[in-house]
């Protein structure tokens, strides 16, 4: 039988706006101190400025953009110590969604796994990580659905809103979609078998890859 590929995220103009400024910010267009005025921006890509106050509110959260009393707000970037930190706690949660989901998954979330799983083999070899990205997101949210703990998905998926533009960013690395889909590939496995300790490994690996690839983006940019 042939399943159906998963449907493609909807994302507000806020989300939109929060990852256009966010590739811009960690591409080094938009340089460290540089101001963030929310009627430019509104100007600039033709919106409101309720999607820009929600997209800089975001952002803030992800230490990309500082939000100064009497001054708006200001790029900044996350220092060395603090990104770590961020990744090593993203790393140890997504680490323990995966092995609830070994244990607790149903038969019909792990078919979907298998089938998000197949449709980033597929983008993989395509080449184009803005797809593979966004169906990465799908694959990551089916897992902490997976785990079966509402309270730890809920955290979790909130970390990752944090991490999410180091994230991104490190799929335009050379090769990097083969790589994660690889990485993947072993979470996935250890889940179909049941195995809490290998899905926790496997992802925990997974996730410090993706920060050893960031910075080698960042160096590269």
């Amino acid at each position: 039988m042939v399943r159906a590929a998963p449907s493609p995220i909807k994302i507000t103009r806020a989300e939109e706006l929060r990852r256009q400024l966010a590739d811009e910010i960690v591409r080094g267009t938009l340089r460290p101190g540089a101001a963030l005025d929310e009627t430019d921006i509104a100007q600039r890509f033709k919106v409101s400025r309720t999607p820009v106050r929600e997209a800089l509110r975001q952002l803030v959260a992800s230490g990309l953009v500082e939000s100064r009393p009497h001054h708006g707000a200001v790029v900044a970037q996350p220092s060395f110590e603090r990104l770590t930190g961020m990744f090593e706690a993203m790393s140890e949660l997504e680490a323990l969604c995966a092995s609830f989901a070994a244990e607790r998954m149903t038969p019909l979330e792990r078919r979907t796994l298998e089938t998000i799983h197949e449709e980033l083999r597929m983008l993989s070899s395509q080449g184009n990580p803005e797809r593979f990205h966004e169906v990465n997101e799908h694959f990551h949210n089916a897992i902490y659905a997976g785990a079966h703990n509402d309270y730890i998905a809920e955290i979790t998926l909130a970390t990752r809103v944090r991490v999410q533009p180091f994230r991104r960013a490190q799929f335009r690395n050379l090769g990097r979609l083969a790589k994660s889909h690889a990485e993947h590939d072993r979470v996935v496995i250890a889940i179909l078998r049941g195995d809490r300790d290998g899905a926790a490994k496997a992802m925990r690996h997974h996730i410090d890859l993706v920060r050893d690839e960031y910075e080698i983006y960042a160096v590269s940019v």
